[in-house]
């Protein structure tokens, strides 16, 4: 499913469409899970292990397009227009429009797509509550950075939610790292909804 992905991700830049289509095939691929960054890939990964689901056997790519603006590209691609893969996904909620215009212009289903409130981390904070999220970056070695992160000026008066969402991500990969750490800790009854119903979905 690596290689397939690749393919996608070639075509979307400009590249063949051929070894997408021939992969496609080839691997039995259904659907296209798309997600707008590797820090929500790394979540619905961990979540799949934790599941015992193994998507790419079950002919599902899950593919993180690089920014929610990219969305009418790759759903032109593998939607009804493109590779006729049946499209799912997670969006942010401020992230809506474009998700709503770029999948209309594809000819394919928004209802297939689930809203998370600001984004994914947000939902994940919220589902572990705040004070279990500082353990897991105290166990992870950050809580000297996150300390120093929240003594900052800016970080006065917002919410301890807010303030652990802004400083996931801070640091290059710190988000990735986290969208798996958070997934791993969830009690399996408090996986947030739109995650629940992406997996339902499938």
């Amino acid at each position: 499913m690596a290689a397939f992905r690749e393919a996608v991700r070639a075509w979307a830049g400009g590249g063949p469409e051929a070894p997408a289509r021939e992969l496609a095939e080839r691997l039995g691929v259904r659907v296209a899970v798309l997600l707008e960054g590797p820090s929500d890939l790394a979540a619905v990964d961990a979540l799949a292990a934790l599941r015992g689901r193994d998507p790419a056997a079950e002919g599902v790519c899950v593919l993180s397009m690089g920014g929610a603006m990219n969305v009418g590209r790759f759903a032109r691609l593998l939607g009804p227009t493109g590779l006729g893969l049946r499209l799912t996904g997670l969006c942010d909620e401020r992230e809506r429009p474009y998700y709503t215009r770029g999948l209309q212009r594809a000819g394919a289903a928004e209802h297939g797509f689930f809203v998370c409130a600001a984004d994914l981390e947000d939902e994940l904070i919220r589902a572990l509550g705040p004070p279990r999220v500082v353990e897991l970056v105290r166990a992870e070695g950050d809580h000297r950075a996150l300390r120093t992160f929240l003594n900052q000026p800016a970080q006065q008066g917002r919410t301890e939610q807010r303030q652990l969402r802004r400083f996931l991500g801070t640091t290059s990969g710190r988000k990735i790292h986290y969208g798996r750490v958070l997934v791993e800790a969830l009690d399996p009854d408090r996986v947030p909804a739109p995650l629940d119903a992406l997996f339902a979905s499938l």
